[in-house]
């Protein structure tokens, strides 16, 4: 993989990322690659003014370069405090414990929770008629079935789970299947994200089911069969998936494409990033605002000025996430553009499946199982 930026992502970019979209945007969503767009006039008023606000934001890790938070602060004056979770359920958990705080003025869940949390009423409406960037949003990520017109959300970036094998260590013409990190040579060896729904979704996709899936009987029997995974499970991590190759812990498993090409571009060359043939896991984060946010408008503004194509280009660079915004694309070089690691095949695509909403009463299943998967190793 090309790395897309000149500069190191362990310089420019602060804190890492998961993901998600409804599956009824694939068949938009192959068409993205081929799509044209036009360039918005971004207005800038002049120098900053003096501030004294500060923005709450709530993010994964190594998630918004550097480059990005001092740009919006030297711009509108207006100073970023940068707070991470490690998984969607951490970021949820913590948004609605801490409900009437006003301790985050913006976050970035999946497209699967953003559903979630407006239907419990932990989010705000989004004023569109502050962003005068929205139009540069691929109508294929826009108006998903989890959001009806962006009431509560705008797309950030957008990419995949798939397999990571360190050729180094292991041959990757030999790891092509979510099946193959059950091969017992690799004992001790694998990695898998610290996330219920990606980790029991490619255990579901190996036994044929829908990585979706809101079935009990199905959601054991993936449980059952990740047990069997667990001698050769080294560790979990969703807080940077690439340092575990990077420091040798593990040869192979699971990672998220942005990652991957983070880990080449900080010298891993020989990690192979792939899409596996049971189907690759495909998600999308999103800018909400929580409900009792205290920085609305401050809020606005920094979604706005993510949406201007030289930003969202910047960011798309750094740490190697496909951006739902057209125009930005359009900035690229065709090394990006034509990336297959940050902008899938037609193929892959047509083979993958985005993560959706399985509802409370499935997802406590999950959680139950996944503790005890935790918990018994």
């Amino acid at each position: 993989m090309t790395r897309l930026s000149s500069e190191s992502a362990a310089k420019n970019v602060i804190r890492p990322a998961t993901k998600v979209m409804p599956k009824v945007l694939l068949t938009a969503a192959i068409g993205f690659a081929l799509a044209s767009c036009s360039n918005s006039d971004n207005a800038v008023d002049g120098s900053a003014a003096a501030s004294n606000e500060t923005l709450n934001l709530y993010n994964w890790s190594e998630y918004m370069p550097q480059e990005i938070l001092d740009g919006f602060e030297e711009e509108t004056g207006i100073a970023v405090n940068y707070t991470t979770f490690d998984s969607n359920e951490a970021m949820y958990a913590k948004l609605k414990l801490l409900d009437d705080s006003s301790q985050y003025d913006l976050a970035v869940p999946s497209t699967y929770y953003v559903e979630k949390m407006a239907n419990e009423g932990l989010l705000q409406e989004i004023d569109q008629s502050k962003l005068s960037n929205f139009s540069n949003l691929d109508t294929s990520f826009t108006n998903t079935k989890v959001d009806p017109e962006n009431k509560y959300s705008i797309p950030y970036m957008w990419g995949s789970t798939g397999l990571a094998i360190n050729g180094d260590s292991v041959d990757p013409a030999t790891v092509n299947s979510w099946n193959d990190l059950w091969n017992p040579e690799y004992k001790g060896q694998v990695m898998l994200t610290n996330d219920v729904r990606e980790v029991f979704g490619m255990a579901l996709l190996t036994l044929g089911y829908s990585g979706n899936s809101s079935d009990p009987d199905e959601i054991k029997a993936a449980y059952d069969k990740l047990t069997t995974l667990m001698p050769n499970v080294k560790t979990f991590n969703s807080d940077a998936t690439r340092m575990p190759y990077i420091e040798g812990e593990t040869a192979l498993g699971m990672t998220w494409n942005g990652e991957a090409v983070m880990a080449n571009d900080e010298g891993l060359t020989s990690l192979v990033y792939k899409y596996p043939s049971e189907g690759a896991i495909l998600w999308m984060d999103n800018f909400v605002i929580p409900k009792n946010a205290k920085q609305v408008d401050a809020a606005h503004k920094f979604i706005d000025y993510l949406l201007r194509p030289e930003n969202a280009k910047i960011v798309s660079e750094e740490i190697g996430y496909a951006s739902p915004n057209m125009a930005a694309r359009e900035l690229m070089d065709k090394s990006v553009q034509n990336n297959p690691a940050i902008y899938p095949s037609k193929e892959v695509l047509a083979q993958a499946e985005f993560q959706e909403d399985v509802g409370d009463e499935a997802l406590q299943v999950y959680q139950q199982y996944w503790d005890k998967l935790k918990t018994g190793r």
